[in-house]
């Protein structure tokens, strides 16, 4: 059984172009581009991704969410080795009782996507990218 992958971490941010300048300040190289963009990406150090998202871009796929109460403004994502992996992981878990949030689907973004809730309330997202 293939084990996940940590690859992404995502940020939901009202808005992108005020995001991104803290970010190019902490010392990420971000293109100038992105600030209009409703999802943008960087690949850390190590090969992981830090990601932002609109609440737009969000709400295209969720339209029910809603900020978190509290600080935690991200979500931690789980590449998996392909697009059956991801199903399969998604059917493991709800079957053990865990909650599924979004079943999965192809994301307009080229990825089988899903999101589960952790015990506390969590969203943890599978993915794969899709066959191109």
């Amino acid at each position: 059984m293939a084990v996940p992958q940590l690859s992404l971490f995502g940020i939901v941010v009202d808005d992108m172009a005020k995001a991104l300048a803290f970010y190019r300040r902490l010392g990420l190289d971000i293109p100038a581009e992105a600030d209009s963009q409703p999802h943008v990406e960087v690949v850390l150090p190590g090969g992981v991704r830090l990601a932002w998202d609109t609440v737009e871009t969000v709400r295209s796929y969720d339209p029910d969410w809603q900020p978190p109460t509290g600080s935690h403004r991200f979500a931690v994502a789980f590449e998996f080795p392909d697009p059956q992996a991801v199903d399969a992981k998604y059917a493991e878990l709800v079957d053990a009782g865990y909650v599924g949030h979004i079943a999965p689907w192809d994301a307009v973004w080229q990825q089988r996507y899903a999101l589960v809730l952790d015990p506390d309330g969590t969203a943890i997202d599978l993915f794969a990218p899709l066959a191109v």
